[in-house]
């Protein structure tokens, strides 16, 4: 993991065309705005481990029995 300082207005560039600003430090909080491309999904990291965990309980309700049979119809 990559450790830097930064104060208010300052920023940090991933790769070409994402930028990240620190726009405010109050007490134990930071507030952060994130530039980059639509194409490029951007979650907070409770969210992301949510759908994570959303996505492998989705694939575990699938039967197999139903996906072999539809392979091989």
């Amino acid at each position: 993991m990559l450790a830097l300082s930064r104060k208010a207005n300052e920023s940090i560039v991933i790769g070409n065309d994402i930028e990240i600003t620190v726009l405010e430090v109050k007490g134990d909080q930071v507030k952060i705005g994130i530039s980059a491309p639509k194409s490029v999904p951007i979650y907070r990291k409770e969210i992301y481990l949510q759908i994570i965990e959303a996505n492998k309980e989705a694939a575990k309700t699938v039967a197999t029995d139903d996906i072999i049979k539809k392979l091989f119809k």
